[in-house]
């Protein structure tokens, strides 16, 4: 615990001094800085008195929302921010001389504050004393009125933005303290606090200690079942194919079933989980959301949930019996998985147009649209947890054209392909297995209709 407290105060001294670099620059400060900054140049209070009583409203907040359900031990913010508020204008003092005469010497400074209030929040993070009180009161309305974090976060910075603006011109007759920088502080801290999260652990280890003897991961048991995955094109047919190929081997097929399944596991609606899984619209905006998390460190943004918990269901579901799986990023979530045989399903765009239209229903005039859309939330999403590109063919051990052949033709053929491979003799006990457990439900029935006769 004192590490730990000894840790919180200089993060929040090095915030403190990324901030007032932030002022030297004269770019822009960041963007919860920004309101208590443009009045601190029209009344007769400092920075940091400011970003004290700002803040301390923000507490006053979390109080009315949480009423009743507010915990004592939330008020820890309030010293936390008198202390921050106080090292502002110490480090303001300390800094007094320095001087931004140049643009290249601004963009310097400004860069420099972000780097720092960067490592600041990433100390302040794994102190785990308390939160700030800004990035406080984002949780509490997201979890007061069940809104995601990383989106609420980012409308809150962008709140105090505007605010700020509409501030300035109204005390001040121009835009002040609200520039370049604010928007370099708000893509890049963040981030920065990502990169430090994975280049210091040595920070964790220290103030956390060794993890407890029985508390290591364990690997998976290995299965000798065989597993196909199906990457797929939006249109290509991939569902289809899948489900040929898991009916002529006799075994089991997941698509739609994991979303029941990921519901039922990760307490997500089958709604968000239909709408989210498989797809990003804006990798960009996501990384931004994203990076709201890195402020707080007993949260994931959602998406990365979900993933994970696919990711735990498909592996269990392969330690348990032969199946076949379509999409999910499953290549990559199996890859050292031996028995897994990976195929990327494509076809020409008229062909995957007249599927849409004829089989989704889709309007002809969106169809294109649609397929493009489709295809890069796929690939924006499969780049971000896999890190490799989705229609990198190095990554499937197979890739056919679906326009050529019948589903049942390209379920053969991709069949047929493993005959003479490593996974050939996976093949016999996967129909022994099916066969069985037809055998078993069989008898099961017959047993159940005897007892009822």
């Amino acid at each position: 615990m004192l590490k730990r407290i000894v840790v919180f105060v200089v993060a929040l001294f090095v915030m403190a001094v990324g901030v007032a670099l932030s002022v030297k620059a004269n770019l822009g400060v960041s963007p919860i800085s920004c309101i208590p900054y443009v009045y601190s140049l029209k009344i007769k209070y400092t920075l940091g008195e400011l970003t004290i009583a700002m803040n301390t409203v923000f507490i006053v907040a979390q109080i009315l929302i949480l009423r009743k359900n507010y915990s004592l031990l939330q008020l820890v913010q309030l010293p936390a921010i008198i202390v921050f508020g106080f090292c502002i204008d110490l480090a303001l003092f300390l800094l007094s001389s320095v001087e931004a005469p140049t643009y290249a010497l601004q963009v310097f400074w400004c860069l420099l504050s972000c780097v720092t209030i960067a490592f600041g929040v990433f100390l302040a993070v794994k102190a785990r004393i308390t939160y700030l009180p800004g990035d406080g009161l984002a949780l509490v309305i997201a979890d007061a009125f069940k809104k995601e974090f990383g989106k609420l976060k980012v409308c809150f910075d962008s709140s105090m933005v505007v605010i700020g603006v509409v501030s300035s011109f109204v005390l001040l007759g121009k835009l002040a303290g609200i520039r370049e920088g604010t928007i370099a502080a708000a893509l890049l801290v963040g981030y920065l606090v990502k990169v430090y999260n994975k280049r210091l652990a040595v920070i964790d280890t220290w103030l956390r200690g060794n993890t407890p003897a029985g508390e290591e991961i364990t690997a998976v048991p290995e299965s000798n079942n065989l597993v196909i995955t199906i990457a797929r094109e939006y249109g290509s047919g991939g569902h289809g194919i899948g489900q040929c190929i898991a009916q002529k081997l006799g075994i089991s097929f997941y698509d739609k079933e994991l979303i029941n399944i990921t519901a039922e596991k990760s307490g997500f609606t089958t709604e968000y989980i239909e709408h989210n899984e498989q797809r990003l619209a804006n990798s960009l905006l996501d990384e931004l959301y994203a990076q709201s998390y890195a402020y707080v460190d007993d949260k994931l943004p959602p998406s990365d949930v979900l993933f994970l918990v696919q990711s735990k269901i498909i592996r269990e579901i392969c330690n348990r019996e032969p199946c076949v799986i379509v999409g999910r990023c499953a290549n990559f979530i199996l890859k050292d998985n031996p028995n897994c045989f990976n195929v990327f399903i494509h076809a020409n765009k008229e062909y995957r147009r007249s599927k849409l239209i004829g089989e989704y229903g889709v309007v002809p005039e969106n169809a294109m649209q649609e397929l493009e859309r489709s295809d890069r939330e796929r690939a924006n999403y499969c780049s971000k947890y896999t890190g490799s590109h989705w229609r990198d063919l190095t990554n499937y051990h197979m890739s056919i054209d679906s326009s050529l052949y019948t589903t049942e033709q390209v379920a053969q053929k991709i069949i047929d392909a493993l005959q003479g491979t490593a996974l050939q003799p996976q093949l016999a006990p996967a129909k022994a297995k099916f066969f069985s457990r037809t055998k078993q439900n069989f008898t099961q029935s017959t047993s159940m209709a005897s007892a009822r006769n």
